[in-house]
């Protein structure tokens, strides 16, 4: 069983109702699954909850499934939606992650503290930046940039064209560097207050 493709798997679970092929689904995907719910949650026991319910909503979502993009792209669109709809409260909103690597270096040499500083100094300006932005415009970036997905994924995901996928792509980049530059400039500007603030004293 373990030769059938993902799509060929798809049509044997929906022609016959058997477990088996569903199951052997299940097994290739439920670490990839777990681990982009435990992206946005950051919650290991979360992130149990959110997969367990991707899958119960793959099961009965199976029989839409139309082969225009790859089973796995599919199945990273309903990750993606599942985790953003149950994600979108009050307290959680603002709980989507860059890769938690770009937030921790866990560099203990004195003569790199301060480059590890500046650079944690650098992902938190970009998460704060990455936070202003539309969840859709987040997901889009974080699926390219952080997944890979090609281009033709992305279109086929969202349902448009690959020009739109571009374009889109472009915009999200442009305000994300808008975003971050003004979160850096924010940012320098306090410190130099703090600095002179200090300062003027003994002056």
């Amino acid at each position: 069983m373990k030769h059938f493709s993902d799509e060929e798997l798809v049509r044997l679970y929906i022609d016959t109702q058997q477990n088996a092929y569903f199951e052997q689904l299940y097994d290739r995907y439920c670490d990839k699954v777990y681990r982009k719910c435990l992206s946005f949650s950051k919650d290991p026991v979360r992130a149990e909850d959110l997969a367990h319910d991707v899958f119960l909503k793959l099961v009965v979502k199976l029989g839409s499934y139309k082969e225009q993009a790859k089973f796995s792209t599919w199945l990273y669109s309903i990750t993606y939606n599942h985790c953003t709809d149950q994600l979108r409260s009050a307290s959680q909103r603002r709980e989507v992650y860059i890769d938690e690597g770009w937030d921790r270096l866990d560099v203990k040499a004195d003569e790199e503290r301060e480059l590890v500083e500046l650079a944690e100094l650098e992902a938190q300006q970009l998460k704060r930046a990455m936070e202003k932005m539309p969840m859709n415009e987040q997901i889009m970036l974080l699926m390219k940039y952080q997944d890979e997905l090609s281009i033709r994924e992305l279109a086929d995901m969202n349902g448009i064209t690959e020009s739109a996928v571009k374009m889109r792509l472009k915009r999200s980049r442009e305000k994300l560097r808008k975003y971050y530059l003004e979160s850096a400039i924010f940012w320098l500007l306090l410190a130099l207050k703090l600095v002179f603030s200090i300062r003027w004293p003994f002056r």
